[in-house]
């Protein structure tokens, strides 16, 4: 396995696990551990086809095209307006949850050194910093990833080794959402965590640009995307043994989905100062990889569809039409992470397994040939089931 094969499987797996991984004990906490595993497993499941099915769509299109050159080229102007406004609604959505996230875990790491930030500074600050690096561009996004990707699992597994035996056992597998809340609000938080879980594992995104970055090499990508998105699963199923087995679900109950309030516990446990800055920087490059995989997305998407030239003024203008319209929301409606994180799965529903499914059955009707993912037509129907349920779950969350 060759460099830029590790590099693209950090930026599939970094992609995923962000804003996700901090999310999702928030979001699951009052579910019961079984339950939430059970959840992640069935979503990682859909995660996996759907991305296959699009590599498939992307190869038998042309390797170069992103996703809406595609959805053009085989749904027509129709196609191509509901792409992109899903698309673009996706990644601002989760730009904005990451710039969110990430400036209120850079406000409490300036506290210790008495720096008291505001908010909205803290915002700017995260943006002109992280999001300077897109300009940049993907193989540079590339080299970054991989060195950020390696230490966050580095600390991870650090943090989940030292946390592990604190972990109650017998507690974790016998509890239960019932245990918290019970009736209709149980129901509602069901229906609240399967579109956040669901986005946890919105890695798709990439897809497009890291097949032109590895050639249309079909068996070297079908790897990259299984072991890519097998690596959130495994770490979302042990952090959430170590923060819900450790915190209990009620306590990460009472957190009511704030990050910070969520890493200072865990640093409450911690029997180290060492350990204590291993959790703080864990969290921080959680929410960075992510980062830096969702926008470096959002930031080639806008250079194609504005047709911006690759030269400083040209790069300059993308990076203000990519940044923009998320900063200004973060700064507005700072308190929004969980919300909109969910609100997210709805765009990423219709882009990953809506359109996906209607493209893959007009290519399949003639014959092109190359890569095909298993399944066939029943695969393709359980999967748009399952999409409408979880925008089911989100628009009754929602309403």
């Amino acid at each position: 396995m060759n460099l830029k094969m590790l590099g693209s499987i950090a930026i599939v797996a970094g992609t995923a696990i962000g804003g996700g991984m901090l999310a999702l004990p928030l979001a699951t906490a009052s579910l019961g551990t079984l339950p939430a595993f059970l959840l992640l497993v069935v979503i990682w499941g859909i995660s996996i086809y759907t991305s296959l099915l699009m590599l498939e769509i992307n190869l038998r299109t042309r390797v170069g095209d992103n996703v809406h050159a595609i959805t053009g080229k085989i749904l027509g102007k129709v196609g191509q307006l509901i792409q992109g406004a899903s698309f673009m609604s996706l990644l601002f959505a989760l730009t904005m949850v990451y710039l969110m996230g990430g400036s209120s875990l850079l406000e409490t790491r300036f506290e210790p050194l008495g720096i008291t930030m505001n908010n909205q500074v803290a915002v700017l600050l995260f943006t002109v910093i992280f999001g300077g690096l897109i300009a940049v561009g993907v193989k540079w996004i590339d080299k970054v990833s991989r060195v950020l990707f390696t230490s966050m699992v580095v600390l991870l597994v650090i943090v989940v080794a030292f946390l592990l035996p604190d972990v109650d056992m017998s507690a974790l597998l016998t509890s239960t959402g019932s245990e918290l809340v019970s009736g209709s609000e149980l129901n509602n938080l069901w229906l609240a965590a399967i579109p956040i879980v669901f986005t946890s594992f919105g890695f798709h995104v990439c897809i497009a640009t890291i097949v032109r970055y590895l050639d249309g090499d079909a068996v070297s990508l079908r790897k990259i995307l299984i072991i890519g998105s097998t690596i959130p699963l495994v770490s979302y199923m042990l952090w959430l043994m170590v923060t819900l087995g450790t915190l209990g679900g009620d306590r990460v109950y009472g957190f009511e989905g704030s990050l910070p309030v969520l890493v200072m516990a865990l640093q409450g446990l911690a029997n180290s100062e060492i350990l204590k800055q291993c959790i703080d920087i864990f969290a921080n490059l959680a929410l960075i990889t992510s980062f830096l995989g969702v926008t470096m997305s959002l930031f080639d998407y806008v250079a194609e569809l504005t047709r911006a030239r690759d030269d400083i003024a040209g790069r300059a203008k993308t990076w203000l039409i990519t940044f923009i319209p998320p900063l200004l929301c973060a700064l507005y409606y700072p308190e929004g992470f969980i919300q909109v994180l969910g609100f997210a799965a709805i765009p990423l529903v219709i882009m990953i397994i809506f359109l996906p499914i209607a493209m893959a059955l007009k290519q399949r009707k003639q014959n092109l040939g190359g890569y095909q993912v298993a399944g066939g037509s029943a695969a393709l129907g359980v999967a748009g089931v399952l999409g409408a349920v979880i925008i089911t779950a989100q628009l009754l969350v929602a309403l």
